[in-house]
């Protein structure tokens, strides 16, 4: 008999918090799943026990550094909850999950307001045309004030931020909604009211951005925000063909290669075979058995017979996939905005076999193609491109954690890349032996 029981209810959203590093992102995490009765106990970043925060490496640092996922429900809503890092080294991490979001979850903090990461993540929401909610977090500290807050973000982020926590004058706060389109705002001058459904689809459409505001940790404004979330969102709706979109590569605590990936139409059993291109070489096709799928929440798993559209789950069996790559009807996404900003060589223990050594990097190439490892044998010299000196730390942890060796890393060089300000047109004339040539050449950025 097929196994109904991961079937979606009526809807179902995949949503992630972003944020730049400690707006309180995780600690926002831990309120939205404590408050739906996913997590019996508050976990907080500063005691080690946050429940995404799985990692030794995360909770000694007390920073997110790998996207987890979670599920909680409210209502006839499940959500499919992606934890991302905020910390500027791990972005590319925080990057991926952007191709399986239904909604975005843009963390604020109250005592900081729009910070420098901040806006790199607006615009890589825009980019990918992800609709957004904003909480600001920590209206409980010295410093926040709600209505500066509110012009901060019209003024850099967009005019069309809305404060949603509904305590204040429910006119003014109607005419702002139907400020947002023109045809909105002629039903409204003509009837006096703002329609729900118009609301949901104008977030949809990335013309509304609700704010809403509290302090994850003391637990305010979370439930009036979840109520908000469950109210003004939409599932998508998936085709019957099979689609799939790979997300992230990680291993489990036996090794075993994980292949995390969004359903974005059909259904996927276990022990069906799928095929897909070569990362290197598009041409080059293969063709591989689901062995088991995984849900995953926290540290924990279950293991499922099927994942029917919008489930997001990590597949084993899968050795050829790659992050961005799209299975079935999905195409594949090869680029990326957020690039390494250093270069750096890496050394090995002098008993290390470079060969076999480097085999084993490869993993972690796998899990982060931004690591680009590149090996020059005239040389002898590994290179790796890298965020910054915290990822250094990281992955010197992670290579004696998974590897058992010890390596250092080099003086960081940058990676220099210049382009065109604006188009210039260059002309050149050439006249060897009497032959006559012009040239004019058009370079743009």
């Amino acid at each position: 008999m097929e196994d109904t029981s991961w079937k979606k209810p009526k809807k179902h959203i995949c949503a992630a918090l972003l944020a730049h590093v400690d707006a309180g992102k995780t600690t926002l995490s831990e309120s939205l799943l404590y408050l739906t009765g996913s997590i019996r106990k508050l976990g907080r970043v500063d005691h080690k026990d946050a429940f995404l925060d799985t990692h030794a490496l995360e909770r000694a640092r007390g920073i997110t550094i790998f996207s987890r996922q979670a599920v909680f429900s409210t209502g006839d809503l499940e959500v499919t909850l992606l934890d991302t890092p905020g910390h500027v080294d791990f972005s590319t991490e925080m990057e991926r999950t952007l191709a399986v979001l239904d909604y975005g979850i843009l963390v604020i903090s109250g005592a900081e307001g729009v910070q420098g990461h901040t806006l790199t993540l607006w615009k890589l929401l825009a980019r990918h045309k992800i609709p957004t909610f904003l909480f600001v977090n920590k209206m409980d500290q010295p410093g926040a004030n709600r209505e500066e807050l509110q012009k901060e973000l019209q003024r850099r982020l967009d005019d069309n931020c809305i404060d949603f926590t509904g305590d204040g004058d429910l006119e003014a706060f109607l005419e702002a909604l139907a400020m947002c389109e023109e045809g909105l705002l002629e039903r409204y001058l003509e009837t006096g009211k703002v329609e729900k459904a118009d609301i949901v689809r104008l977030i949809g459409e990335r013309k509304i951005f609700p704010c809403y505001y509290g302090s994850a940790l003391k637990l305010t404004g979370v439930e009036h925000f979840l109520q908000g979330f469950a109210k003004y969102t939409k599932a998508p709706v998936y085709p019957e063909e099979f689609g799939a979109k790979v997300f992230k590569i990680a291993r489990d605590e036996q090794g075993g290669r994980l292949t995390y990936l969004k359903v974005t139409g059909g259904v996927l059993h276990v022990k069906d075979s799928l095929t897909g291109c070569e990362r290197e070489d598009p041409n080059a096709r293969w063709e591989e058995k689901v062995n088991q799928l995984r849900m995953y929440s926290g540290a924990k798993f279950e293991t499922i017979s099927a994942a029917y559209p919008g489930t997001v789950c990590a597949v084993t069996g899968l050795t050829k996939t790659w992050p961005g790559q799209g299975l079935g009807r999905e195409a594949s996404e090869r680029a990326s905005q957020l690039q390494p900003v250093l270069t750096c060589q890496l050394y090995l223990p002098k008993e290390c076999d470079v060969h076999q050594t480097l085999k084993k990097l490869r993993q972690l190439e796998e899990e982060d193609p931004q690591l680009r490892i590149l090996w020059d044998e005239a040389s002898g010299e590994i290179r790796l491109h890298l965020m910054g000196e915290v990822q250094i730390e990281v992955l010197k942890a992670l290579i004696l954690e998974r590897f058992g060796f010890v390596v250092e890393f080099g003086p960081g060089s940058i990676v220099y890349k210049e382009t065109l300000a604006e188009p210039v047109v260059g002309v050149g004339h050439f006249e060897p032996l009497r032959h006559y040539a012009e040239v004019h050449l058009l370079m743009e950025p």
